[in-house]
């Protein structure tokens, strides 16, 4: 393995020797374009996606997680919708019609 980085040069800055291979992307890097995260060398752009998927996921969750509250809001204010337009819609009868006088 020291043969293949001794004779590979840096994905970024091509006048440097490669002295490690990230591997995510499997591209080879000098000491100053890679580093370590969780125990693992990395490079800079495997490092912010895996970072971003860090930050992204959890909020997703969380809209995921307030989705049914959401729904069981709508719902509710359908019923309620639903049930004052009826109710209205009885209340405009006119009196006559309830006492029976309205078919004379």
């Amino acid at each position: 393995m020291a043969s293949i980085l001794g004779d590979t040069i840096c994905a970024i800055h091509p006048d440097r020797q490669s002295v490690a291979r990230c591997p995510s992307c499997q591209q080879f890097f000098c000491g100053e374009c890679i580093t370590e995260y969780k125990g693992e060398l990395t490079c800079a752009n495997c490092l912010k996606s895996s970072v971003e998927e860090v930050i992204v996921a959890p909020k997703v969750k969380r809209v995921v997680h307030l989705m049914p509250f959401f729904q069981i809001g709508v719902a509710l204010f359908l019923v309620w919708l639903l049930f004052y337009l009826v109710a209205g819609t009885l209340a405009d009868i006119p009196d006559e019609f309830h006492d029976g006088t309205i078919w004379e």
